[in-house]
């Protein structure tokens, strides 16, 4: 039997219990019946069923690594295009928004269309989008089509997040989703040393025609690999609703915000911080960014084995770790060698965390895993913005260490949130 409930406090910690891959009732996030038997032409834990998780996780990758790419860019787009560096950074910040409104407008509006199409179609809006970056004679047409990819972006996540267990089956959605994680570190991994390399190499223009031509590649396999994947049916207002009332949803999006808000906080002045307080090269910074990735991906994979042991509680370690790796940034950042430790360490638990603010919610309402999904979206994506903005004030008014500060405090507020979070409520509870 599976239940999705909220359990009342008591004196004892309720459990997070799942399934072991061996035991022959499903891991996180479930799928009602209508969806299981309705999904996928491919055979759940079939090669092919993988190979379109993999196709998937490709165009995950994809997507961040267009979202990336304009960071190590700026400056030759500001130039290029006779523009501020701050008017060339909206082509970072706009997409969040972008995503931010799409997502659940998207939800709404895609009920009835067979998502294998949905994703071929998503995959060509962003080859649209880098091809008018590539060739745009002015800004403003280069901020349409970073618009363009930001609404991709929202529709995306909120129709693929919960897409991997329709393809292998819900006893293994869990490591789907987490496969398809460290597709999104595969693209940062990719997307910010490739923009500052290829930019330097070949101009910001052909670099954005590279990455329209790896999309297109991506395409094509998609369009070799992936069966045809049926909507839930759940893509109503009253499913978005339903989402936010429920108090595990709710837990999970104050969780999920706060650690977005921290990470991205940091993350967005990292390069300065490595730069003036750690005193390291531009060519060092850029092969700590390919580490730090890589970490990104081993915790992906490694997060679908802990997640089976307790969502939450493991969101909820890994989220006290990266804090207390960014408040020992903060305090012993001079000293290189220990800098970058602490930054692979930080990719690699990050790789634990991210995929788990999406595990938590899809298995909170399991019943509307799309539903689930595009509130996540619109969720993190203002708090990206929000740790942004953060940031950027903080830098401003203090300095660097005390963003770093500030940032690892307010992870440490997530972890804690979600440890109170495992005492009020159950997650796919599994007989």
């Amino acid at each position: 039997m599976i239940e999705n409930e909220e359990a009342t406090p008591t004196h004892h910690a309720p459990q997070v219990r799942v399934v072991t891959a061996s035991s022959c009732t499903a891991a996180v996030p479930t799928q009602p019946a209508t969806t299981r038997a309705a999904a996928t032409a491919a055979e759940p834990g079939s090669r092919r069923a993988w190979a379109s998780v993999g196709a998937v996780a490709l165009g995950a990758f994809v997507i961040v690594m267009t979202e990336t790419l304009p960071v190590g860019l700026l400056p030759q787009i500001a130039d290029g295009l006779h523009v501020s560096l701050g008017l060339a950074g909206l082509m970072v910040l706009v997409p969040g928004f972008s995503a931010a409104v799409s997502a659940p407008l998207f939800f709404l509006g895609s009920g009835r269309f067979n998502r294998r199409s949905v994703i071929l179609v998503l995959g060509l809006t962003v080859l649209v989008s880098n091809a008018v970056v590539a060739v745009a004679p002015n800004f403003v047409l280069v901020l349409i089509a970073r618009m363009l990819f930001g609404a991709t972006l929202g529709a995306f996540w909120t129709v693929v997040s919960p897409v991997g267990p329709k393809l292998v089956g819900p006893a293994r959605g869990t490591r789907a989703i987490t496969i398809i994680a460290a597709g999104i570190s595969g693209g940062t991994v990719v997307g910010l040393p490739a923009g500052q390399f290829l930019g330097n190499l070949v101009g910001w223009r052909l670099t954005f025609a590279i990455a329209a031509a790896a999309t297109l590649l991506v395409v094509v396999v998609q369009t070799v690999v992936l069966p045809g994947i049926r909507p839930d049916g759940h893509t109503h207002l009253r499913d978005l609703a339903g989402v936010v009332t429920r108090r595990a949803a709710r837990f999970g999006m104050a969780a999920g915000a706060m650690v977005f808000i921290g990470q991205f906080a940091a993350w967005t002045y990292v390069t300065p911080f490595l730069v003036e307080h750690t005193h390291l090269s531009s060519g060092v910074i850029s092969l700590l960014y390919v580490i730090y990735g890589c970490g990104g991906i081993v915790g992906s994979l490694i997060a679908g084995s802990l997640f089976k042991r307790g969502v939450i509680g493991s969101f909820a370690g890994a989220a006290a770790v990266v804090a207390a790796l960014l408040i020992g940034l903060a305090s012993a950042g001079t000293l290189p060698w220990l800098a970058g430790l602490l930054l692979v360490l930080w990719g690699l638990f990050w790789g634990i965390v991210n995929p788990g603010t999406l595990v938590w919610i899809l298995d909170a309402a399991p019943e509307t895993p799309e539903a689930a999904s595009a509130v996540n979206v619109t969720n993190l994506q203002i708090a990206v913005a929000a740790g942004s903005g953060l940031g950027a004030i903080l830098v401003s008014s203090t300095s660097l260490q005390t963003v770093f500060l500030t940032a690892g405090f307010t992870v440490l507020a997530s972890a804690v949130l979600a440890a109170v979070a495992a005492r009020f409520v159950t997650l796919a509870r599994r007989e």
